[in-house]
């Protein structure tokens, strides 16, 4: 019963963070704008930093199993 909670939150930030860092690619590859409004570099950075923490913070929830 322990670990629902944690497969849960690893499958729930697994899944975020690959999205993220899929979708900042493919803005990234078509030369497109991550965020409006932002410098394109500092926008990728910060995508990949959190897509990148998303996937740390899954496999540390899959370790708790």
């Amino acid at each position: 019963m322990e670990s629902g909670p944690a497969i849960f939150a690893g499958t729930v930030f697994a899944l975020f963070g690959a999205g993220l860092l899929l979708w900042t690619g493919t803005r990234v590859a078509h030369r497109a704008p991550v965020a409006h409004g932002v410098h394109s570099a500092a926008a990728a950075t910060l995508a990949t930093v959190a897509g990148s923490g998303a996937l740390a913070l899954a496999v540390w929830c899959f370790t708790r199993l």
